[in-house]
């Protein structure tokens, strides 16, 4: 029997983002619910946020953002061969995103898979996806965290309306000489699976704030700095700190305990709220385009949410 000889590393090649075209402000929301922009504002950190149209898919986003991620990578749809999207807001189950996406992407008989570990989807999709180019099982992997959590968000419930939103975010995975991708370092806390989650099919996303902020400002950062001892990066060596963006508050706690003054730290949350999977690429894309960060950055990426799960892990820029 022989076994496939892959890279001896892999890396980001490539990121794209997109978000929909529909602003709603913290305003907006005040006149459909009791709210107001500054409750808002110091509960969560969130000024404004996108959310999709009637017609916009889960898929149609990751479509847009993964387009997006191939051209800045500089490959073409044939030379991807797996797809892994990241998502837990698909309307139906069957059939999967990645599939679909590949197909209007061009990627011809890819392998496809979608990825449900909610917020922290997507850095589960990129360990996967570097394991993948290591063991030789892909060439290039295209991993996307898509989500529409504007569907199911009961709009009338102030706890959970004024904090999702819509959006995707995307990489292109390939091989590297030198690791760009650290090791992942992961888990899950499943005692507290019920501080988050959508009861059955005709249910709303439900939360319990209070315990899901106590787990998220306490338990996380030895996560994160195990992710950068794997990885072989002191704290202090970090470009940039890109967390969910699941409250501003939360994001600003860990950092402090990160013990990383000079990192910039991702705050994408105050104007496109909480998008589950699409977060952490969404904003870091995000960061890349405005210029924030160079090629060759180490970044600390760390996910977590619903389950609870949660990931991190230590890449470079591409």
């Amino acid at each position: 029997m022989r076994t496939n000889t892959g890279a001896p590393g892999a890396r980001v090649l490539g990121l794209g983002e997109y978000q929909p075209s529909n602003v709603v402000t913290n305003d907006d929301l005040a006149r459909r619910i009791d709210t107001s922009d500054e409750w808002i504002r110091s509960r969560v950190g969130i000024r404004e946020r996108r959310i999709a149209g009637a017609d916009e898919s889960v898929v149609d986003m990751a479509v847009a953002a993964g387009g997006k991620a191939l051209a800045a990578s500089g490959l073409s749809a044939a030379d991807v061969d797996l797809v892994i999207v990241a998502t837990c807001t698909q309307e139906t189950q069957i059939p999967n995103a990645s599939a679909r996406v590949a197909d209007r992407l061009g990627i011809t008989a890819p392998g496809a898979y979608d990825v449900n570990a909610a917020c922290a989807g997507f850095c589960y999709a990129l360990s996967a996806a570097g394991d993948a180019v290591r063991a030789g099982s892909a060439r290039n992997v295209l991993v996307i965290g898509a989500e529409k959590l504007s569907s199911w968000v009961d709009w009338t419930d102030r706890t959970t309306c004024v904090i999702f939103a819509d959006g995707a975010g995307a990489a292109v995975v390939g091989p590297s000489d030198e690791p760009g991708i650290g090791p992942v370092v992961w888990g899950s806390a499943g005692d507290r699976a019920e501080l988050i989650g959508i009861a059955d099919r005709n249910s709303f996303m439900a939360q319990d704030g209070q315990p899901v902020f106590r787990w998220a400002t306490t338990a996380l950062h030895p996560v994160a700095l195990e992710a950068c001892e794997r990885a072989g990066v002191k704290p202090t060596e970090l470009a940039a700190f890109v967390p969910h963006q699941a409250n501003l508050r939360i994001v600003e706690a860990i950092a402090r305990k990160l013990g990383a003054p000079q990192a910039l730290i991702a705050r994408d949350i105050e104007t496109a709220g909480n998008t589950s999977a699409a977060s952490i690429p969404l904003a870091l894309a995000r960061m890349v385009g405005r210029g924030e960060l160079a090629s060759g950055d180490t970044v600390l990426i760390l996910g977590f949410g619903a389950g609870m799960t949660y990931a991190g892990q230590v890449i470079e820029v591409p």
